[in-house]
């Protein structure tokens, strides 16, 4: 049969991959798709690199809108990121009846209720199974394998950088400071690594996993987010102490009122397996009615794995480009004229439990004050820490594990506590899931 052809944009760490799976995979990938897939032409900036990755065996441009225009092309792969030029490119080619594969979570989190609604109307595909935990195919699992389930929860480590930096602070004891060098000098972290640490980049993957979840639109607007900057080590000390470990999760919870939508860094009971998922690997868990808790893990990011989800794109585009639209899996798993108008949950109504470190004076009495403001919040207390003073010191710290409760509560017996002449400074608040 006729190649499919493919207009590649950016050929950077993803985009090399995505060349060298494609070439090397080719007799597979044209054995399950039914067509040879070829990358006819490639844009980058940087044409000199363009040109010694591609080895003269494509068309090389810094004009990124010629392939889009370029009636040959079949498909456009955009993996240049960011929301301006990729947006372009992106809804141009829509316009120009071109399929799109992206790996851009940002443009989608942002953007993506109009990019779907264009694709949509124009009657092409735009597939962004890399644009979420690399290599893992969660958006197939959740698009596709569990569509006979009603999607209780789902809660994943969608960020390799902030993972091997919480996997390195419990590990070593060290500072997240120190532990950030050391990310940066081996490559785990960017040189402003703000996305990441945070929580920008796992809050652009959970409003993704939301979306296609529960049939909403995609709101990253309207999602809680809270990276890992405030940790420090001695909340991971305690919180192995008490049984537990720290993670930074995306989450998204089915409520009766609406869904919860939040990144924050969280407390785990250590016998779960994605307490166990240490390094930059990344891990998600969904809990569906009738399947229950499924887990699925391996590299969230880097040039191959990621090449991995880009070509799975392009060979379910190649499969189904002459089949009638409305026979594909639809964008966002729901029938376009069946999305959810549940709301995405303001934060004072999430339900969870909580860690709160206090610093207080060492005197009779404190604690029992403690624990009657969490009563008059109808907070109850799960476990409790109690550190010895050090000799000389007149101050310690107490740790207090609380029952699911609304965050409106918490806030409420927070700020009273922090009212008290005991209390020497901020109460440090860590949410806290049991993920059953």
């Amino acid at each position: 049969m006729k190649p499919i052809n493919v207009g590649l944009i950016g050929i950077g760490t993803v985009g090399g991959g995505t060349w060298t799976v494609l070439n090397r995979n080719a007799e597979e990938i044209t054995r399950r798709a039914g067509r040879p897939i070829r990358i006819t032409a490639v844009a980058d900036k940087n044409v000199e690199l363009a040109k010694q990755v591609t080895g003269g065996m494509a068309r090389v441009t810094d004009d990124a809108f010629s392939l889009v225009n370029d009636p040959e092309i079949d498909i456009i792969v955009e993996l240049i990121g960011g929301y301006g030029v990729a947006k372009e490119v992106v809804m141009l080619s829509i316009a120009n009846g071109k399929h799109v594969v992206t790996a851009n979570k940002a443009l989608l989190a942002v953007h993506g209720t109009e990019i779907f609604t264009a694709a949509q109307q124009k009657g092409v595909m735009v597939a962004f199974e890399a644009a979420v935990a690399g290599g893992i195919p969660i958006i197939k699992a959740l698009r596709e394998g569990l569509t006979a389930n009603r999607i209780e929860w789902a809660a994943g480590i969608i960020n390799g950088t902030t993972n091997f930096i919480l996997s390195e602070m419990r590990d070593k004891g060290l500072s997240f400071d120190d532990v950030l060098k050391e990310a940066q000098r081996l490559g785990y972290a960017e040189a402003d690594p703000t996305f990441d640490i945070e929580g920008v980049d796992a809050a652009h993957k959970a409003t993704l996993i939301a979306s296609i979840a529960y049939g909403i639109p995609v709101q990253f607007d309207k999602a809680y987010v809270e990276g890992i900057t405030k940790l420090e080590a001695s909340d991971i000390k305690y919180a192995e102490q008490l049984g537990y470990r720290i993670k930074l999760l995306g989450i998204a919870k089915r409520r009766e009122k609406g869904i919860e939508l939040r990144v924050h860094p969280t407390l785990i009971p250590a016998k779960r397996l994605i307490a166990n998922v240490e390094g930059a690997m990344n891990a998600v868990v969904v809990k569906g009615d009738a399947v229950g808790a499924t887990l699925y893990y391996g590299k969230g990011a880097g040039a191959e794995p990621t090449a991995s989800a880009v070509i799975a794109d392009l060979v379910d585009v190649t499969r189904l480009a002459t089949a009638d639209a409305e026979h594909r899996v639809p964008h966002l798993a729901f029938q376009p004229d069946a999305m959810s108008s549940l709301p995405v949950l303001p934060m004072s109504e999430v339900e969870t439990g909580y860690y709160l470190r206090l610093r207080v004076e060492d005197k009779p009495g404190v604690l029992a004050d403690i624990t009657r403001i969490l009563a008059d919040q109808g907070i109850s207390i799960d476990a409790l820490l109690q550190r010895e003073p050090e000799e000389g010191e007149g101050e310690t710290d107490i740790i207090i594990l609380t029952h699911v409760c609304k965050e409106s509560a918490a806030d409420a017996a927070i700020a009273k506590i922090e009212g008290l002449s005991a209390q020497k400074g901020k109460v440090k608040r860590i949410r806290l899931e049991e993920l059953q």
